[in-house]
């Protein structure tokens, strides 16, 4: 993303909308600038400003006047009066900030927007987290922090020796150069993200020892790390297996995210034909957080 220098009048409101704190104003331009080395192409900025297109000329010889009149003249908070934001013609590697920190934008690797996989939100079609298994969630960055691919790689390559396969359809293996060793391509590895996931898949006795591993990375990295869990449920929707070692590592379980079977194949075909009077189906999988 760019600013124009020629537009812009110094208003400021860019500052405020921009999640990582990239934008500010040069005192020695009194221009908006941005931090290119921080900014990860969200395209906030761009998307979240309406745009007035006010010459520059007349905004900044108004507000002059006004300031000698000891009045102000600024425009609404959610308005760049100018239109001076210029979207950047992303090449490799810096295209990839956007791919993981605009929302609007599908992955190429997997065709859906977002940073995770369509998967880990219908395991009642996929199936990927099976009886016996736990799925694993683990989300690097925040508004305000983000995340660089050389912190990401530091707990892929860590799960990767401890044999752990990372999900293939996943857009951060799609950066991997390596998928075996868990080695992120080399020319990307200082690319800022917003935030990206990496998803994994293990034995449900294996929960404790995944959970210590990311621990001990997340020590070692300067950003923020969510972790979540996602197991099956029994028969009766309530899951008796996982959450007792998630307790007792400390953590205050909260269901996020149930799938309830809707998706499942025989259902969408059931539900299709007239005569199958299907009211509701079984509980089949939820997600513990």
């Amino acid at each position: 993303m760019q600013i124009s220098e020629t537009k812009c009048v110094a208003c400021g409101n860019c500052t405020y909308v921009c999640p990582m704190g990239a934008i500010f104003i040069d005192p020695a331009t009194r221009k908006a600038t941005i931090n290119r080395d921080e900014c990860v192409e969200c395209y906030a900025c761009y998307n979240g400003l309406s745009k007035e297109h006010l010459p520059p000329k007349t905004v900044r010889a108004t507000r002059r006047l006004m300031s000698k009149l000891l009045m102000r003249f600024e425009p609404d908070p959610d308005i760049c009066p100018t239109d001076a934001i210029v979207p950047d013609e992303l090449s490799w590697p810096r295209v990839v900030r956007r791919a993981f920190s605009d929302p609007r934008v599908p992955h190429e690797s997997t065709g859906v927007a977002g940073r995770g996989t369509e998967e880990v939100k219908t395991n009642d079609v996929s199936n990927r987290v099976a009886v016996g298994m736990v799925g694993f969630t683990i989300e690097f960055g925040r508004p305000g922090v983000g995340a660089r691919f050389r912190q990401i790689q530091e707990m892929s390559m860590t799960l990767a020796a401890l044999g752990v396969k990372i999900q293939p359809k996943n857009p951060v293996t799609a950066m991997m150069s390596d998928v075996e060793t868990g080695k992120i391509r080399e020319d990307i590895l200082d690319e800022k993200v917003l935030s990206a996931i990496l998803e994994i898949t293990v034995p449900v006795e294996r929960t404790e020892e995944i959970i210590r591993a990311v621990w001990a990375v997340e020590k070692k990295i300067d950003t923020i790390v969510v972790l979540g869990v996602g197991t099956r449920c029994d028969d009766d929707g309530e899951e008796r297996v996982v959450a007792p070692i998630l307790e007792k590592l400390g953590y205050n379980l909260k269901r996020a995210k149930t799938n309830i079977g809707l998706g499942r194949t025989v259902i969408r075909e059931l539900e299709a034909s007239p005569q199958s009077g299907v009211t509701r189906s079984a509980m089949n999988g939820a997600m513990t957080a």
